[in-house]
């Protein structure tokens, strides 16, 4: 049996352009050392499947999850599509072993590096819709998902704003939030305070409130609605 033939079998999946699933495979070390081999590696496809998972993982918590509010369904997709998740079902399916690298990326663990196994998943997700379809693909992403699914759905809603913001700034790979009082007006007893919420070095939202505590549950809250809107462009 052929090497494609072990992924199709492996995969429970039968592709018509067999050259998509095959590109799925290559790692862009494999590219520099054989050049002529292929025209590209597979990271259009990755940028692909990246797009695709995110949106049928949206679409499915949206559906699972009626009683869940923005912020909290944006946590759980950032659960389910950062890389360390997308790795973990790589490694389930076993596809390390299917990568066309280079010999000093292997020799240097790259069939077990995190990164390069959630990438493939992501190019297999692309070569999937190229060749069967978005039906096709989003059967295979919550097929291959069904666990971390599962298991996700059984997390309790963060209670505040401030910590389903910081769920989700980290769950992306970035520090966590700082606040910062920008403004007290207003005579002792009735002060209003201004929070701002930092991100990254940059101020993510901005939110008022007759405590301090109170400004900064009000700038998380304006973060997070404006996260979901960079999201849904």
């Amino acid at each position: 049996m052929g090497r494609l033939d072990d992924v199709e079998q492996s995969l429970g999946l039968s592709f018509r352009r067999r050259e998509l699933l095959e590109l799925a495979f290559v790692h862009g070390s494999y590219l520099n050392e054989n050049p002529d081999d292929f025209g590209e590696s597979n990271e259009r496809l990755e940028f692909l499947g990246d797009a695709l998972v995110g949106l049928v993982i949206a679409h499915e918590l949206y559906d699972r999850f009626p009683e869940r509010q923005e912020g909290e369904l944006t946590t759980l997709r950032s659960a389910l599509v950062r890389g360390d998740t997308l790795a973990q079902t790589a490694a389930s399916l076993h596809l390390g072993q299917f990568i066309l690298m280079g010999g000093g990326e292997e020799a240097s663990g790259g069939r077990e590096r995190q990164s390069t196994l959630a990438a493939v998943f992501e190019a297999l997700v692309g070569a999937v819709l190229l060749d069967k379809g978005y039906g096709a693909a989003r059967s295979f992403i919550l097929r291959a998902l069904g666990p971390e699914l599962e298991s996700v759905g059984d997390q309790q809603p963060p209670t505040n704003s401030k910590s389903v913001l910081q769920e989700t700034v980290q769950a992306e790979g970035n520090p966590a939030p700082s606040y910062r009082i920008v403004e007290a007006v207003g005579a002792d007893h009735a002060r209003v305070f201004t929070a701002e919420v930092i991100i990254s070095g940059e101020v993510a939202g901005t939110g008022t409130g007759m405590r301090k505590s109170q400004a900064e549950q009000a700038a998380a809250k304006a973060a997070l609605e404006s996260l979901q809107t960079d999201i849904r462009r």
